[in-house]
């Protein structure tokens, strides 16, 4: 049997960041990721938007996380070479109707420390996107995009560097908690124990499926999760803006928004739809909707152009209909247990909040 002071389950931006969180406060760390490469699911099938921390309900760990970890991950890009822009954002107005939102979001954005938000009028937003169709719009200038894959060998490279060690192919099967802390359970071409103090689960679409596989763990502990397929198309020409372009947000989600990578292409997306199994194949039915979405705010759209991308799949603890919900970092005091974090619900904006998430983890979990 293997012996490490703790496991991370999954491989995704979020297990990366608290294992190399961990690997640097000198705990040996072993991540076990079922996938044969690193953040295979919703890692790499997002925006890749560096989020300001403008949405989220004041005192949310989503707020607070944000921005906090905004100004980690611009430093961290930084100082490890990772490619990134801070490009800026504009929230539009696209009727009168709309504006109240955008005041609103000002607000609750000032409310939660992003103290660089500015409400313009019609006439200076075209002056900064002249294509763009809007009644008002908020700029937010913090905003950015990076390249995640980048972003998360760095994570890795980092974590192994201090000693962390990544078992791809190697699916979570159970774990059981002793004296000792928890054996855990994997399968995959070698079967194998790990005895670990500390247990992590940060595998994002499979947590609940990872809790529920935990024995003795109590059935409130276990959060049902649910999944918001979202797709993506690009565009098949250079499109004329510099920032990324959203509408007021809409049930589920910030609606089709126009980002930018980093060589300048164009995305539209995501929308949402209500999934129970994972399929990434873009639904090219949806295309008019994105068509008619994005005329709001730039008109002079060619539908044409609109070209199928790619799907994401985003965890969420609230459904169709229902109010969102906040992060989710389940601190188990059961007996037994309090070696055990179920991390469920980590969606928009977790790849911003990364680092300062890994880091709350890690300061509270590391017994040494």
């Amino acid at each position: 049997m293997f012996e490490t002071d703790a496991v991370v389950v999954g491989a995704g931006v979020i297990g990366l960041a608290v294992a190399r969180a961990l690997a640097l406060k000198g705990l040996d760390v072993i991540v076990l990721e079922s996938e044969s490469a690193i953040g295979q699911h919703t890692s790499s099938r997002n925006s890749e938007v560096i989020h300001a921390g403008i949405y989220y309900p004041h005192g949310s760990l989503k707020a607070q996380l944000c921005v906090e970890g905004r100004e980690r991950l611009y430093e961290f890009c930084i100082s490890r070479k990772v490619p990134f822009k801070q490009c800026g954002k504009l929230i539009v107005a696209a009727s009168m109707e709309d504006i109240p939102k955008l005041e609103f979001l000002h607000d609750a954005g000032r409310r939660n420390g992003v103290d660089d938000l500015r409400f313009i009028g019609a006439d200076e937003a075209r002056s900064l996107e002249p294509e763009l169709c809007c009644r008002a719009a908020l700029l937010s200038p913090s905003t950015g995009i990076l390249d995640t894959h980048t972003y998360m060998l760095a994570l890795l490279g980092e974590a192994e560097d201090h000693g962390a060690r990544v078992a791809l192919k190697t699916p979570f099967e159970g774990a059981a908690s002793n004296a000792g802390g928890f054996v855990v359970s994997t399968g995959g071409a070698e079967p194998a124990k790990i005895q670990s103090r500390l247990l992590i689960n940060a595998a994002g679409l499979f947590a609940t499926d990872v809790a529920a596989r935990i024995e003795g763990l109590s059935p409130e502990h276990v959060r049902r999760t649910y999944w918001a397929k979202g797709n993506y198309f690009s565009y098949g020409r250079r499109v004329p803006f510099q920032h990324l372009i959203y509408p007021t947000p809409e049930p589920g989600g910030l609606g089709v928004h126009l980002t930018l990578d980093l060589a300048g292409s164009a995305r539209f997306g995501p929308d949402v739809s209500w999934v129970d199994s994972i399929d990434y194949k873009v639904d090219e039915t949806r295309k008019q909707a994105f068509a008619d979405a994005i005329k709001r705010y730039w008109p002079a759209l060619d539908p044409d152009m609109l070209l199928p991308g790619y799907c994401g799949i985003r965890p969420k603890l609230s459904g169709l209909e229902e109010p969102i919900k906040d992060f989710v970092i389940q601190w188990v005091d059961e007996r037994d247990m309090n070696g055990l974090v179920n991390l469920f619900g980590i969606e928009s904006p977790g790849i911003t909040a990364s680092l300062a998430l890994a880091e709350a983890i890690a300061s509270k979990m590391n017994p040494y």
